[in-house]
């Protein structure tokens, strides 16, 4: 379960590849790559700064990828998230999970994406034309961790994992 907060950029395509490559039985590999966007609230974005609690952070990472482990038959799950200055265009997260089929894999990358945009401690300060300001989560956001909340339901007992 590797977990890294890093002001470096990465490589996508080797980090999805080593994660491919750790486990012959890997049948899907589902990733999502969060980017800087260039306008937010009607505003240009000229750049956006990324904090971090060390320490406490990769902790709340860790724990949410254990969550999705324990609700979804995965192998592993990958979180790169940077901190720091970060220009338009530049990567800001990467969450890959393996698993033997598509249906675990979608749904617990889409559940580690929910909760790291709401539980995870980053602080969020956008520079634009009218200053710099600090970002909340989304309302959005807030409803798509509601949407898991709701189907929690209990896990059916899994025979085998890995």
């Amino acid at each position: 379960m590797p977990i890294r907060v890093q002001a470096e950029d990465f490589d996508f395509a080797a980090e999805l590849a080593q994660l491919r490559l750790s486990n012959p039985k890997i049948g899907a590999v589902v990733s999502f790559l969060g980017t800087v966007r260039d306008l937010n609230d009607g505003s240009a974005v000229a750049q956006m700064e990324l904090e971090h609690y060390p320490g406490m952070t990769e902790k709340a990472l860790a724990a949410i990828v254990e969550q999705a482990k324990q609700r979804w038959d995965i192998f592993d799950a990958l979180v790169i998230h940077r901190i720091g200055p970060l220009l338009p265009l530049d990567q800001i997260v990467l969450v890959a999970v393996s698993s033997a089929h598509r249906g675990d894999a979608f749904a617990a990358c889409e559940y580690i994406i929910d909760y790291l945009k709401t539980a995870a401690p980053f602080w969020k300060k956008e520079h634009t034309e009218q200053g710099a300001r600090w970002i909340d989560a989304r309302s959005t956001d807030d409803e798509a961790l509601a949407k898991w909340e709701q189907d929690a339901l209990p896990l059916p007992m899994r025979e085998s994992k890995k």
